[in-house]
Formats: structure tokens, C-alpha cells, sequence
């Protein structure tokens, strides 16, 4: 089927710059001892996106890495969560959305030299960092197809997944032994810690990428419709993960 031209000129926008298979093995070793450092390679992982009323199991919260997407951790902070175990960024998310960041780690997709974001980092007195790992977002898009190919041509607009979605990846990719998902959603739109009711782009990739990790014995999630609408098994306590 031919795509849409417009279609195809979002999608063909930016020169990629994906790194070859030796590259990505390095990227591998790299950040596996990096979250080995943090204590949480070997851990299961709640990546806790933004989509609106995330489903939190108190026993999981416990037990699991909490990974927050983007400025998820602002509605951590409102359910006094306490800092993430990592936050997952991407470059142009507005800082004012949750400008108390408080993170053990933070995974920033980003093209900057890595001691022009420590010093970034540094003019936001208010935010606290204890380990920072710059990658980028052909990296990223680049570990996704490693996990679960291409995402074909004809399906959304973007041609690539949103940060939560691509997190997954980026855990089966380093070996994290278990993965949950809350707050994360192909159907509801907005954010869970504002009322703007944001439209969510990248729906239909994001739709894809999910079913196929639904083949995956280790991605769950505690969001009822996000199984229902993907197909990923649906968990309600910690026992289930065992």
C-alpha cells in the first residue's frame, strides 16, 4: 500500500543516524553497568507513564525499580511516592511541568555533549540527579527495532514510539528481568498530573509496539484496557510476577 506523501515527509524529516549492530552491543555493556551501579539491572521495573489514573498496586510499588517516563515523576510527587529509581527523557519536554525532578537516575535522549547536560542540570536548582546517561533518539528508535523490527510504513504518522513505549524495549533490550506497566494507554488522552488534556500522538505506533510485547512472558501490566486493547497480560499484585 502507498503512504501518503505528507505522511511520508514527517516520517522522513530528520536524517537518521542509527548506530550499527557492533555500536549498539557497546550502548548495551555501557548501560548495563551504568544500572548495575544504581542496583536496578536486576530488579523488575514499573515504568509509570503519564496516561491519566495509573493503576499502582501498593505490593508492586514496593517490590518493583519505579521508572518514570518523561515528567511522570510530577504526579509521583503528588501521590508522595518518593524519588524514581530513573527517569526515562526525552530532549524537548518542558521542564515546567515538574520542575522538582527527583531521580536516582536519569536516561536524557539527548544531542548535547554530556558536560553541557550535567551543566543544564546544575542552572535548575530545584531538580536533584544522582546519575546522569546521555543516549539519543536514533539509539533509542534503533533498540526498539532490535526488540521487535520495524514498525511498517503504513501504520501512524510518525513512524517511531513514544518514550514509555520505547523504555520497554530498552529494558528487554539491558536484560531487566520483569516489566510492568502503569499509566500507560493507546485510548485515553491528557496527563495524569494536569488537566490540559493534551492530544497523545504516535497512538497507532504505540498500539503496534505493545502487541508485539505482548508475545514477551515478562511484560505485564496493571491497566485493564491496556490489556485489553494489546493484548500484554494483566497483573494485579506482586505474586503474579513470580
Amino acid at each position: 500500500m502507498a503512504m501518503d506523501p505528507a505522511l511520508k515527509s514527517v516520517k522522513g524529516s530528520r536524517k537518521s543516524r542509527s548506530p550499527d549492530e557492533a555500536t549498539l552491543e557497546t550502548i548495551k555493556f555501557e548501560h548495563q553497568r551504568w544500572l548495575t551501579k544504581l542496583g536496578i539491572l536486576d530488579r523488575p521495573w514499573l515504568i509509570l507513564g503519564s496516561a491519566p489514573e495509573p493503576t499502582l498496586p501498593s505490593d508492586i510499588l514496593q517490590n518493583c525499580a519505579r521508572v518514570d517516563i518523561n515528567n511522570a515523576g510530577r504526579t509521583a510527587e503528588i501521590l508522595s511516592l518518593g524519588p524514581a529509581d530513573l527517569t526515562i527523557r526525552k530532549r524537548r519536554k518542558t521542564w515546567k511541568e515538574h520542575p522538582r525532578l527527583r531521580t536516582r537516575g536519569l536516561l536524557w535522549f539527548h544531542t548535547a555533549p554530556l558536560f553541557m547536560m550535567h551543566l543544564r542540570l546544575w542552572m535548575k536548582p530545584a531538580v536533584r540527579v544522582g546519575s546522569l546517561k546521555r543516549a539519543t533518539k536514533d539509539e533509542r528508535d534503533a533498540i526498539v527495532r532490535r526488540i521487535v523490527g520495524s514498525i511498517p510504513e503504513d501504520i501512524g504518522r510518525y513512524g517511531k514510539a513514544t518514550n514509555g513505549v520505547a523504555s520497554v524495549c530498552y529494558a528487554l533490550f539491558l536484560g531487566v528481568p520483569t516489566v510492568v506497566l502503569s499509566g500507560i494507554s493507546v485510548v485515553k488522552m491528557g496527563h495524569s498530573y494536569n488537566e490540559v488534556g493534551k492530544q497523545r500522538k504516535q497512538i497507532d505506533e504505540d498500539r503496534y509496539v505493545l502487541q508485539k510485547l505482548s508475545s514477551f512472558p515478562n511484560v505485564v501490566t496493571t491497566e485493564p484496557e491496556l490489556s485489553r486493547e494489546t493484548g500484554i497480560r494483566l497483573v494485579t499484585s506482586m505474586s503474579e510476577l513470580r
